[in-house]
Parts: structure tokens; sequence; C-alpha cells
């Protein structure tokens, strides 16, 4: 006998769709199916829940189940837009809430309500605002990261004058810069935002330096406020650390107003699974378009990360750029090994609107940084 009371919900009646991949017989695929319309939403005995209401609202529905490659199955399964309480916390644990946490399911793709996707600003600059911050109408453009970890801020600042000084378009600090004694986070900001500007007066050209503010949580606006004081050009934030959510109120906030790369940082087993876990779409795409990402770092099919493949990294590419209402599309920002002679085969995947993550190569070919990168400017003009 059910204890819940059948009432009416207050529901418009509309629905966003999530794509999933189903591993097992049809039989257990199906069980799959039916599983992730109840975890994902009421997680209670849904023969205790009477007709009415929630059981016609608030259960997930298998919209679409069909067979899906050689083993497994394809469901679309729908959901009110008012489980989510249009926020992308709650979004994303009806998403891949529990079910994260059972074998054999994986999430490829999102279809979002027009009325969900209004409810997010999404990226406040995108491709066509970095494109005009930089005054680059049409090429791919070059990004690189000042690294290795243990130099001090004096000498990062001065590697990222170089790079600049040769024309690289972006310049972030690398991931693993936080605030470590030899090279604290308020003298690596100011040196290095003194060196960019400094080449780019010299050069009339626009290089942008995002920093690295990730960091304990009590601590990642005062270290945003006190970048955006000291002259950044944009920010670089590991959701993987910090939290989706945390990206998308940093990206909204008008007060901050800049653009935000995002780096991959602790996500990789999110999508390494092809049985489990998140398409790279849905997790490089998709997910961080709607957290306000304007770049999206991941690992290039080519290069010293072997894992991401050349068609995920196509699927990639669209989940940065597919139609999503009024959402922004973004840059791709691959990195990971990249060189020269791979530029021609990454325009084929990404398009033009990539920006090519360079550093080791940078660093291997000439002690000249700057000779180096006014080099593979060149080439990126031609391309």
């Amino acid at each position: 006998m059910s204890i819940i009371p059948s009432l009416p919900l207050d529901v418009t009646g509309s629905r966003f769709r999530a794509i999933y991949r189903l591993q097992g017989n049809e039989k257990t695929a199906r069980a799959r199916a039916e599983d992730i319309c109840i975890e994902e939403t009421i997680e209670y005995p849904a023969e205790l829940v009477p007709e009415g209401g929630i059981r016609e609202h608030v259960f997930g529905k298998i919209e679409t189940f069909e067979t899906f490659g050689e083993a497994g199955y394809r469901a679309v399964i729908s959901f009110a837009d008012e489980i989510t309480g249009f926020e992308l916390p709650q979004l994303n644990n009806v998403l891949f809430g529990n079910i994260s946490m059972k074998p054999g399911i994986r999430l490829l793709e999102l279809d979002l309500s027009s009325s969900l996707l209004a409810s997010f600003k999404g990226p406040r600059f995108g491709i066509s605002g970095l494109r005009q911050l930089l005054n680059v109408n049409n090429r791919p453009l070059l990004a690189t990261a000042t690294k290795p970890l243990g130099l001090s801020a004096i000498q990062l600042a001065e590697m990222a004058y170089k790079l600049a000084l040769g024309g690289m378009d972006i310049i972030k600090d690398d991931h693993g810069l936080g605030n470590q004694s030899f090279a604290p986070f308020y003298e690596r900001i100011s040196r290095t935002v003194e060196a960019v500007a400094k080449a780019n007066a010299r050069t009339g050209q626009k290089t942008l330096y995002l920093a690295n503010v990730t960091g304990p949580f009590e601590s990642m606006l005062e270290r945003i406020y006190f970048a955006k004081e000291a002259g950044v050009d944009g920010l670089m934030l590991i959701p993987g650390h910090t939290g989706l959510d945390f990206m998308r109120r940093v990206a909204d906030d008008d007060s901050i107003n800049l653009p935000v790369m995002s780096h991959p940082a602790f996500t990789g087993s999110f999508v390494l699974s092809p049985e489990m876990g998140v398409s790279h779409l849905v997790l490089h795409g998709q997910l961080l378009r709607l957290a306000g990402a304007d770049l999206s770092v991941f690992p290039n099919h080519i290069g010293r990360f072997a894992s991401y493949s050349r068609q995920e990294c196509i699927d990639i590419a669209r989940g940065c750029n597919m139609p999503m209402g009024g959402i922004a599309p973004i840059f791709t920002a691959p990195g990971g090994g990249i060189s020269p002679e791979v530029f021609g085969d990454m325009l084929d995947v990404y398009g033009r609107n990539v920006a090519y993550l360079m550093s080791s190569n940078l660093h291997r070919e000439s002690t000249d940084l700057t000779g180096t990168v006014l080099r593979y400017r060149e080439l990126l003009e031609k391309l």
C-alpha cells in the first residue's frame, strides 16, 4: 500500500532528453534503461508510487530503445525540466548521478529543451568573442603553458615575455602551478601580467594571459579578483577539482567578465571506458558549454596521450560547436605533444576554431622561443 499522496504537480510538460548506451542482451539493457528512469529521479520503489503527478511527470520515460553496435542498446530517456531545479548540479545529478556507480551505462549525448537551455548563460565570450579580443578572424589559434613546475615567478614571467614576443595567441599557467613557495601565486600573476603587457606593447599584437586560479575553495574568489585587478586577460579553472558549477558561477559574474579556459585534470576516468562513464562529447563539449567555458582543453589524438581516438576528438569538436539554443560554441584546445607535422590533420578534425596547445615541442625545437613561435604562427597563417 502506498503512503505517497497523489497530488498534481506544477510542471509545464517540457522535457529534456539524455541518450545512453547500455551494455548487455536486450533484457539486461532494457532493465538498465528502466532503472535509470527511477534511480535518477525518485530513487524509491516505483510500485509504491500511485497513479498521478509523480508517476506521470517525475519518472523518467524511455522514448526509444534500439540496438546499438555489436554489443548493446541505445536508449533515449526523457525527464521533466522541473526536476533539475534549473540548476547545473541537479541537472548533472539527474543525467549521471547514482547510475555512475552502476556498470554497463554510458551517457552519450544531451538533448536539452529550449526552456532548460535558457536557464544557462553559457560561455561569456565563446568563439566570436575570443576572436574579437585577439583580432584574429579565421586562422587556428596558438596556445601554450608556462612550465616546468619548479621555475621561479621571475623565470616563468621571462618565458611568457619571449612567447608573447613571438606572437603567441594565448599563454596560460600550467595546471600544476598553484601557490608553491618557488612561484607564489600573487607574485607569479603580477610578474607574468607585466611581462605579457610589455611584449604586447613592443609587438603591437595581442597575447592573452590566462591565470590558473584553481585552489582551495575559500581562496579562489580572492585569487580571481586579484588576478582581475592585476590585469590578466582570462582565467583557467580545473572543474575536476573545483566543480562545474563553480566555473559557471565565475563565468556568469559580470564583475569578473573574463574568458574561462577549462583544464581536464582529474576527469579522464569519466570518459576512458567505452562501456561506462560519460562520452567525450558530453564531458569536454556540452557540459563545459553549460558551465561557461570559452575553451576546452583535452588530449589530442596524436601526441603523448594515446587514450583519445581521432573519432573521439571529432566528437569533442561536435560537442563544442553543435547547436544548443543560445549557448555559444567554444574553442577546442587539444594538447599533449603537438608538433607542426600534425597541424593539417588537426585542422581536418577540429576545423578552424581550434587552439593548438603546444609546450614541450616548442622547447625541444630551439632555445629561441620567440623565433620558434614566429615560425609556428607563420605555418598556421598558411593553413
